[in-house]
């Protein structure tokens, strides 16, 4: 397989700096070779970046850095789409305001090849807020409400070439949506998965039925894997950390499945803030659970010392 590294410095979207440096950290870790010797041809095409952004007042004064991160959404679109044409584009976060954008350019990718696009969002959140129901102000807590074509978008962010259908969306590891994002999520048929469903079924038949759906469909499958999926005792470094989060062998799991079902057709790795971080832990897990969707065994895992 071509595995395209594309570097995003995003930090407009969160409260607090440094998910800048994950690309850099990613790399540092070690996550190009490790994915090279398991046989993949990779390509590492740099950091993207954008000029100067445009001033966009909003009547919700609590909104901060709207005009950077659509700034960002539109270049990201742009670039996931042109990258998605072949291979897989591992998009290298930055926070998860990335999403918006890199998820709008591949689901306009399988529209034109004429499939539906399915998003596996792996959060402690549901990053359903809209511009207006935002309190906190942090974009990156609104992707999936703009990709999937909720309104309150327009005259902000770009135009979406091809919404994607909430029933297309699963999110498994969910521990902290506030009362807005509630009202919103029903009026979608998106699939939730809190930690409890986790803890009463096994992560392993929830994500089993998901990956079945898409399959049937002939979709082409998108993953958006944010720090705080994790429990923060193994994965510290993360702005927005929610105790109780999935396990070492719960995520490697989820990776190994995906793997498995041989579906997935781009990935996000976000929030991750290496100033936060413990001697590289959390990049070095981010880069091992990458190698699990990407082919490595159970057996295969190095042993590591901190």
């Amino acid at each position: 397989m071509i595995c395209k590294l594309i570097g995003i410095p995003l930090q407009d979207g969160a409260s607090q700096l440094g998910c800048e440096m994950g690309p850099s950290a990613l790399r540092v870790a070690g996550l190009a070779g490790t994915i090279e010797g398991l046989g993949h041809d990779v390509r590492d095409l740099g950091n993207v970046s954008v000029g100067a952004a445009m001033v966009m007042p909003h009547a919700n004064q609590a909104i901060r850095n709207l005009g950077p991160v659509a700034a960002w959404t539109e270049l990201l679109a742009e670039v996931a789409y042109r990258e998605s044409d072949e291979g897989m584009p591992i998009f290298m976060g930055g926070d998860h305001a990335l999403s918006a954008g890199t998820v709008a350019g591949v689901s306009r990718r399988a529209a034109e090849e004429g499939k539906p696009l399915f998003v596996l969002w792996l959060d402690a959140h549901t990053d359903l807020h809209s511009l207006q129901s935002t309190q906190s102000g942090n974009l990156h807590g609104v992707p999936v409400a703009y990709f999937t074509g909720r309104p309150g978008f327009e005259g902000y962010f770009p135009p979406l070439a091809a919404p994607v259908d909430g029933a297309n969306v699963c999110m498994i590891g969910i521990r902290s949506v506030d009362p807005a994002e509630r009202a919103a999520l029903e009026g979608t048929q998106i699939t939730v998965h809190d930690m409890r469903t986790i803890d009463e079924h096994g992560v392993a038949a929830l994500l089993r039925d998901f990956l079945e759906r898409v399959s049937a469909a002939g979709g082409r499958l998108h993953v958006s894997l944010d720090v705080d999926f994790l429990e923060p005792t193994v994965a510290p470094a993360v702005g927005t950390t929610v105790p109780g989060g999935a396990t070492f062998r719960e995520a490697h799991l989820v990776m190994e499945m995906l793997h498995d079902s041989g579906l997935v057709t781009s990935l996000d790795l976000v929030e991750l803030n290496p100033f936060l971080d413990e001697r590289g832990r959390t990049a070095l897990l981010l880069v091992d659970l990458t190698a699990s969707l990407l082919g490595r065994k159970v057996l295969d895992r190095p042993t590591r010392s901190y």
